[in-house]
């Protein structure tokens, strides 16, 4: 069983950044593929970003690539997503997800474990 924590949400003016964390409890978390997502009001999640169990590969979302960077650090348990350049349409609750292979695959139903999610709220 995998318990993931998301942190680093908040309200930020068009144009600013936010660095998301997620912290997994747990020795597991260094054999875990993972995900961040996100999910607007009255939008279905969408799938933002997927990173190896090595950190060494990653895969974006169009909606992500080019300002969003997902990162990971074993020692600590916590995957990253650095978000730059936001705007108000990336407003929404942003959640982590864990699962056991790399595939790449979009769909929420594909992963294992979730967080609650964090708020993220870009002002204009």
């Amino acid at each position: 069983q995998v318990q993931l924590v998301e942190s680093g949400g908040g309200l930020v003016q068009a144009g600013g950044s936010l660095r998301l964390s997620c912290g997994a409890s747990g020795r597991t978390f260094s054999t875990k593929v993972m995900g961040w997502f996100r999910q607007a009001p009255g939008k279905q999640r969408e799938f933002l970003s997927e990173i190896s169990r090595s950190g060494g590969t990653t895969y974006y979302a169009d909606s992500a690539k080019g300002r969003f960077t997902i990162s990971r650090d074993n020692a600590k348990n916590t995957v990253y997503l650095q978000m730059n350049s936001l705007k108000p349409e990336d407003t929404a609750v942003y959640y982590c997800a864990a699962r056991r292979t790399y595939s790449e695959s979009v769909y929420s139903s594909t992963w294992d474990y979730w967080g609650q999610g964090t708020q993220v709220t870009v002002s204009s």
